[in-house]
C-alpha cells in the first residue's frame, strides 16, 4: 500500500458536527488516519515541508491539521465523486475530519503507551518503491533568475538491449520550483542526445528532437501512479530518454539535475493505452482569448467515439486563471456518466485519476469536456493584477487547458481507427480555427518549425 498526505475544503455542517464515541486519542484513533493518508509525503525527503511521523510531529501541527482537513485542504485531492469510483483517493471520510475534529477539541492528547501504533517504513525514497532503472540527467541546466520560460530537451541514451514496458515514471527535480511540468518521450533513433544547443545540457523548443514515442508526464502536484490492470507504455530497445522540461524563473538561480526512475511492467500489455484529449494541442484550436474582468470564460468540446473503448482513467491541465474542469460520457442510451469534476480547480495539485475498475464507454458514446476560466481581479489565483488579456500559450502567464480520457480499445484491432479518428479531427479543428483566426497560422508554423 501507498502512503499520501492529506489537504483542505469546506464540510457539510453535519459532519463537522458528527459526534464520535468515548475519548479520541493520538494514538488509538488519529495516528492511524495520519500514518495512512499524510506520512508518505510528510517525510524526510519528501515534497511536505514537515514531518508528521510521531505524536510530537503532529501534536505541534495539530491545530493546522484540524482547520486543513475540516476545510479539505488536506489531503490534496482535487475531484469530487464522480460516477466511477477512483483508486488511490486520498479524500478523507466525514468521519475521518470528525475524529481529527473531536481530538484537536480535546486538547490533542496522546493516549494509551499500549495504543500505539507502529510508525510507517518507508524502503526508498521513491514513492513506488525502488525503480528498475534510475536514469540521471548529465548535467545541472542552470535556470536564470528571471526572463521568460524555457522549454529544454534533455537527452540520454538508455542502453537497453531489449523492448522495455514502462508501467510508470518518477522524476525527483533537484529544484521543483523551478519546474513547471516535465514531459517524457523515447526516441528510438537514438539522435536526440547528439543535439545540443549552447553550453548547457540540451536543445531548445517544444518539438523533443525527433522523439516520437510518448511516455507520459509530470505537472505541479502529481504523484506517480503504476498503470493499473497490467498496462503500460512501450520503450524501444536502444532508445534515448528525452525529458522535455518547461522551466518557470523563479526569482533567484537555480541548478536543475533530476533523476528519473522507470518501473517495467513484466510483460507486454494486451491492449494499447490512447488518450482521448479535449480540446486538442491544450486549446491552441480552440478560441482560448479571455478579457480582462472576464469572470467565467467558458470553452466546450465534444466527441462520439468510434469504437467501444474501456475508460482507464482521466486526467486534466490548466494554469492559474482556471476555476473548473469537468467531463461526462453520454452512453448511447442518453445515461450519463461524471468522469471528472474538479470544482475548485488549483494549478498546484495536477495529477491523473485512474478508476477502481475499467468502465465499457460503448460506440457512440458522447464525451463532453468543459474548462472554466476566470481572469477578474476577484480571483485570488490571478497571477496579474490589475488583470490583461491572456490567451492560449505554453508560458505560465498564458493559459491553456484540456481534460483527457485514458482509455484502452475494447477490441484491440481498434486501436489504428481510433487513433486516425482522432488526428483528423485535430486537424479539421486545426483548420477551422486558422480560417477564423488567421494569426493563430503563425502561431501553429512556429510551432511545427522548431
Amino acid at each position: 500500500m501507498r502512503f499520501i498526505p492529506v489537504l483542505l475544503v469546506a464540510l457539510p455542517l453535519a459532519a463537522q458536527n458528527a459526534p464520535v464515541a468515548g475519548p479520541v486519542t493520538f494514538n488509538h484513533d488519529v495516528a492511524p488516519i495520519i500514518y495512512h493518508n499524510c506520512s508518505g509525503c510528510h517525510r524526510p525527503g519528501q515534497a511536505a515541508p514537515f514531518s508528521l511521523l510521531s505524536y510530537d510531529d503532529v501534536v505541534k501541527k495539530g491545530n493546522t491539521i484540524g482547520k486543513v482537513t475540516r476545510a479539505r485542504v488536506m489531503p490534496p485531492w482535487k475531484p469530487e465523486p464522480a460516477s466511477f469510483s477512483y483508486r488511490d483517493d486520498r479524500r478523507l471520510s466525514d468521519a475521518d475530519i470528525a475524529v481529527i475534529q473531536s481530538w484537536v477539541k480535546a486538547g490533542m492528547p496522546e493516549g494509551k503507551p499500549a495504543d500505539k501504533p507502529v510508525a510507517p517504513t518507508f524502503a526508498s525514497g521513491w514513492k513506488l518503491g525502488e525503480p528498475d532503472l534510475i536514469i540521471e540527467m548529465p548535467g545541472p541546466y542552470h535556470v536564470p533568475a528571471d526572463g521568460p520560460d524555457i522549454y529544454r530537451n534533455i537527452a540520454v541514451p538508455v542502453s537497453l538491449t531489449e523492448d522495455k514496458w514502462v508501467a510508470a515514471v518518477d522524476i525527483h527535480p533537484s529544484a521543483p520550483t523551478v519546474v513547471h511540468h516535465a514531459l517524457y518521450f523515447a526516441d528510438p533513433a537514438g539522435r536526440a542526445h547528439l543535439k545540443t544547443q549552447g553550453t548547457e545540457p540540451g536543445f531548445n523548443g517544444l518539438r523533443a528532437g525527433g522523439a516520437s514515442v510518448p511516455l507520459g508526464g509530470w505537472a505541479v502536484g502529481g504523484q506517480p501512479h503504476l498503470y493499473p490492470y497490467g498496462l503500460a507504455l512501450r520503450l524501444p530497445k536502444g532508445s534515448d530518454l528525452v525529458v522535455q522540461y518547461h522551466f518557470h524563473p523563479t526569482g533567484k538561480p537555480e541548478e536543475e539535475k533530476s533523476l528519473i526512475g522507470l518501473y517495467f511492467a513484466k510483460k507486454a500489455p494486451d491492449r494499447t493505452l490512447t488518450r482521448v484529449q479535449m480540446p486538442p494541442d491544450y486549446s491552441l484550436f480552440s478560441g482560448l482569448d479571455i478579457q480582462p474582468g472576464e469572470k467565467d470564460f467558458v470553452i466546450r468540446d465534444s466527441y462520439v467515439l468510434p469504437a467501444d473503448l474501456d475508460a482507464v482513467g482521466v486526467s486534466a491541465h490548466a494554469h492559474y486563471l482556471c476555476t473548473q474542469v469537468k467531463m461526462t460520457a453520454t452512453l448511447p442510451d442518453g445515461e450519463i456518466k461524471t468522469l471528472l469534476y474538479i470544482k475548485d480547480w488549483d494549478f498546484a495539485w495536477q495529477d491523473r485519476y485512474f478508476f477502481e475498475e475499467m468502465h465499457l464507454l460503448p460506440q457512440g458514446t458522447r464525451l463532453d469536456a468543459e474548462i472554466h476560466w476566470d481572469n477578474s481581479a476577484a480571483n485570488p489565483r490571478n497571477p496579474v493584477n490589475p488583470p490583461v488579456r491572456v490567451t492560449w500559450g505554453e508560458e505560465t502567464k498564458d493559459e491553456m487547458g484540456s481534460v483527457s480520457l485514458i482509455a484502452v480499445p475494447r477490441q484491440e484491432g481498434d486501436i489504428l481507427g481510433l487513433t486516425l479518428d482522432l488526428a483528423k479531427r485535430k486537424r479539421q479543428m486545426a483548420a477551422e480555427a486558422m480560417r477564423a483566426d488567421p494569426a493563430l497560422r503563425k502561431k501553429v508554423a512556429d510551432l511545427l518549425a522548431e
